[in-house]
Order: C-alpha cells, then sequence, then structure tokens
C-alpha cells in the first residue's frame, strides 16, 4: 500500500462550485422526462445548488414519501424555486471511511477495521466507489477510488497504530511545511474533501472513526470544515476510543463540522455493538435520502457563502441537511 497520499493536490486551480453545475441538456432516462434527471453527468452550463438530506420525526425516525410541496426552501433568508425534487434512494454514492491510527485508537482499531469492512460489504453497490485514508502523524491513503470492496478491506486491514514522528503531509500554496507530531484529523479531512471528494460528483459521503482531537495539523477545524463544504460531502463522525485509557474528546468541532455539512455525530465509546449500529444507521440515511434541486436567484459568482435552509411544512419533521454552500468564482 503507499505510504503517503498518492494524489497530487491542485495547488493552482481551486474550483469552488456550489453544489453541481447541471448541463443545459435534460439527462436521458427510461421516460425522457426531465423532472427525472439522474444527475449523474454533470457540465458546467447552468447553475444549480443540489442538495441531498435526510428527514426524520421527533424520535428520529425517517419519514419516506414526501414531495416537493411539503418543502420551502431559502438562500439567505430568500424563498427559492424548487426545480426538481425526488425520493431517491440508488443514486450513485462516492465514499471515503477516514479512519484514526493515533495511540487513542490501541485497543479499537482491530473493531473498527471489522466493522468498517461489513458495512461496506453491505452499502456498496455496482455504480458506488469508495477509498480508505488513515491518519496518525502522516495522512496515507491506502486505497484510492475502487468499487473492489476486497481491496477496501485490505486497506482497512493494513492501518497500524502509529505514534511516531512523522514526515506530516505535503500541501501547496501558502499552507507551511512541517514535521508535526499528533494526529492529523483536521489535515486529514481536508485532504480528503478536497484532493478526493472536490473531483467527484453526484452523492458524496466522509466517514470519520477518531475520538475528535487533533494535535499538530497545519490546518484549522474552520478550514477542514469549508473544504467538507467545498466538495459537497456529508460527514458523519464516529467517536470511538478506549475511554478508560483516554481523554480529551473533541466532540464540539467534531458536532460543528457534522452538522455544516448535513450529517452528524454518533458517539459508540469503545463498544462493538454501538459501532456496528451506527454503521448501519449511516447505511440507512444515506439509502434514504431526497434529492432537491433550485437553481439561485442569486447569480452573482463571488466565491461567498450562503446559507441554505429547508423548512418542513409539518413542524414536527426535522431536516438534516448542510447548512449552506460556496457560490462559483469567476
Amino acid at each position: 500500500m503507499p505510504s503517503a497520499l498518492a494524489r497530487p493536490l491542485l495547488a493552482l486551480v481551486l474550483l469552488c462550485t456550489p453544489a453541481i453545475s447541471l448541463s443545459g441538456q435534460d439527462n436521458q432516462n427510461a421516460g425522457g422526462q426531465a423532472d427525472d434527471q439522474s444527475m449523474e453527468t454533470l457540465k458546467v452550463d447552468v447553475n444549480v445548488v443540489q442538495l441531498f438530506f435526510n428527514v426524520k420525526d421527533k424520535k428520529g425516525g425517517l419519514i419516506p414519501n414526501l414531495t416537493k410541496d411539503q418543502f420551502d426552501v431559502t438562500e439567505d433568508g430568500k424563498p427559492q424555486t424548487i426545480k426538481y425534487f425526488k425520493a431517491e434512494s440508488d443514486l450513485p454514492l462516492t465514499l471515503g471511511i477516514l479512519i484514526d491510527a493515533s495511540g487513542s485508537q490501541q485497543r479499537v482499531l482491530e473493531m473498527e477495521k471489522q466493522v468498517g469492512g461489513q458495512f461496506l460489504q453491505e452499502i456498496l453497490r455496482p455504480k458506488d466507489e469508495a477509498f480508505v485514508l488513515s491518519f496518525d502523524v502522516n495522512v496515507d491513503l491506502l486505497q484510492d477510488f475502487t468499487n473492489s470492496v476486497s481491496r477496501l478491506k485490505d486497506a482497512l486491514n493494513s492501518a497500524k497504530i502509529n505514534t511516531g514522528v512523522g514526515g506530516g503531509v505535503m500541501m501547496p500554496g501558502p499552507i507551511p511545511q512541517g514535521n508535526p507530531r499528533g494526529t492529523l484529523l483536521y489535515d486529514a479531512i481536508y485532504l480528503a474533501s478536497h484532493d478526493q471528494l472536490a473531483h467527484e460528483v453526484g452523492r458524496k459521503a466522509m466517514i470519520i472513526l477518531t475520538d475528535g482531537e487533533d494535535q499538530g495539523s497545519q490546518l484549522r477545524i474552520k478550514e477542514a470544515i469549508e473544504a467538507a463544504q467545498k466538495s459537497d460531502s456529508i460527514v458523519y463522525v464516529l467517536l470511538i476510543a478506549d475511554r478508560g485509557t483516554w481523554g480529551g474528546f473533541g466532540e464540539g468541532e467534531m458536532k460543528k463540522l457534522s452538522s455544516e455539512t448535513g450529517g452528524r455525530v454518533i458517539d459508540v465509546g469503545n463498544k462493538f455493538d454501538k459501532l456496528r449500529a451506527a454503521f448501519d444507521q449511516i447505511a440507512l440515511e444515506l439509502r434514504s435520502q431526497y434529492n432537491l434541486g433550485y437553481t439561485p436567484t442569486n447569480k452573482d459568482r463571488d466565491g461567498t457563502f450562503r446559507k441554505i435552509e429547508i423548512k418542513a411544512k409539518d413542524k414536527d419533521y426535522k431536516i438534516q441537511s448542510r447548512s449552506g454552500y460556496y457560490a462559483p468564482k469567476r
């Protein structure tokens, strides 16, 4: 397996897309209907903001079979017209698994490998793909994008605890170089977002197995969250560590990361059953998403952050969605 992040970062050009840019031509499907676009082929003609989200009841149960008439969408407080809406659970999924291999995971790493492998076996379908990245004193791409569950499992199994001195991660531009110690959690989130997921289209999600504590990253949590938002990825964080021997959990930062991107934090401690249940919940949510799109009334290509709010007309429904997007720059 490669010992360093294999793909070079794009130092000169960072494309900040709001969500997707659709072709002006209708995507073809069996019925020939424009409203039933699969969103699998994307081009840069018409700017469309695409949202994947879940709807839950008061007890956290997922609510299926809703229609677009049951929702309102605003961008920076201004109403938007929903152009298409679909209860879609079968669109291709691009998935990133980020696994903490620092000292806090000494007694739970093998459990993560086993349950994570089972999750990939169950969720990946023929058109899906995933990658595996580990982080400790380094950030290592253990497996690039593939649909092969066996390769992904092999990558997970190759992760090893590393608490020594690392060479850090090579980053371009104004980001300082260094040889940090610790757990490069924020750097790993940035690299997974910017260097991997940002160049993909469609449904994207990231699952991070960690205690949430960062030590030595060259980037801050704010920059990691921004990269995740620009890649249009939903981020789930499974807080896991041997709580009997490790402390200092960064739950606040992880909750901000997940809530801003439409995911959530699930605290599993060091329990096998809780970890398995958490992966089951994530799989169910990813296969029970609504897909909504609108053309923003604000046409400015200024690179600013636009706040999005989806409201269900039924006040008892809770929406799990990302908080906004970065507009493209000219």
